[in-house]
């Protein structure tokens, strides 16, 4: 009873903290549609004030509600006027407050690469627009090959999204293996790692393609559930999630992993497919240390 209890409390708190803050966050959101030049600038930094805001509030919450012990290691030299490029592995919608709890008013408002269809989904794509979220346009192989004059294309448009972030520093965050991890999805796709899924090198190509040159370093983050089961968010919320360890480890960032053509260049998709998989190896060794380490 005192789970449920705890979990419907959590959940009423968090609910009125976004509804109270929805508003202010439109209107500003308005403002940066109707404004001109560096006007519409100083909209979105309000956005982004309101955003961090609501995160910071959320935290409050966690913090006096659930006894979640948030073990944050690494990540000591973050600056807020400092663009990174999040790699994270991905397992639970707790990952989410994971990163919250890591990142926010440390680095820039971190954002994630949409779908441009994504735009049309009620009330989220008109929160998704006012947060800034990039909305990237990929043309599929067979789609270019009936319309060749397109190549290109694509990544012209999502560079043209980004544009807002040569003026403004940004924390884009990438799940490589694009999906959850599941003991289910690693037997299915026989995944060599023992905590990850295979990674897909195609996303973050296309993230350093569009912003290469604006990002000035990677942060390499591994979140660990030492429990054995995978915690869901409302186990989080519920009180029933004792530990998160979110390990941080920045890395420099090669321009010669955008300075190349993925999709038509096989020599430069391996080099970058190489450094992804090196990537993992590493990530999958310090999960496995630090889960033996829990222990």
């Amino acid at each position: 009873m005192r789970r449920l209890l705890t979990g419907c409390l959590v959940t009423l708190l968090l609910l009125l903290n976004t509804l109270v803050l929805f508003g202010p966050l439109m209107v500003f959101a308005l403002l940066k549609l109707l404004l001109p030049g560096h006007f519409r600038d100083n909209a979105s930094s309000a956005v982004m004030w309101i955003a961090e805001t609501w995160a910071e509030i959320d935290k409050l919450i966690f913090r006096l509600c659930i006894p979640t012990q948030w073990d944050i290691r690494g990540g000591d030299d973050l600056h807020r006027d400092t663009s990174y490029l999040v790699i994270s592995n991905h397992q639970s919608w707790v990952d989410i407050p994971a990163l919250i709890q890591t990142l926010n008013r440390r680095t820039p408002f971190f954002k994630f690469f949409l779908k441009k269809e994504l735009i049309w989904v009620p009330f989220l794509g008109l929160a998704w627009w006012a947060l800034d979220y990039p909305f990237m346009k990929r043309y599929t192989k067979a789609f270019l090959a009936k319309n060749p004059e397109l190549t290109g294309k694509d990544l012209e448009i999502t560079k043209q999204a980004c544009e807002l972030y040569k003026r403004q520093p940004v924390t884009v965050v990438n799940y490589l293996e694009g999906t959850r991890y599941s003991t289910a999805k690693s037997t299915q796709q026989q995944s060599p790692f023992a905590h990850l899924l295979k990674p897909k090198a195609g996303g973050v190509a296309f993230v350093l393609a569009a912003m290469g040159e604006q990002l000035d370093a990677i942060l390499d983050v591994a979140v660990v559930y030492p429990q054995q089961k995978i915690p869901g968010f409302w186990e989080l919320i519920s009180g029933n999630v004792p530990r998160v360890i979110i390990d941080i480890k920045t890395r420099e960032l090669d321009p010669a992993l955008w300075q190349g053509d993925y999709e038509n260049d096989a020599l430069f998709r391996e080099k970058v497919q190489n450094w992804v998989n090196q990537l993992w190896i590493e990530k999958d060794r310090r999960i496995d240390a630090l889960r033996a380490e829990s222990h």
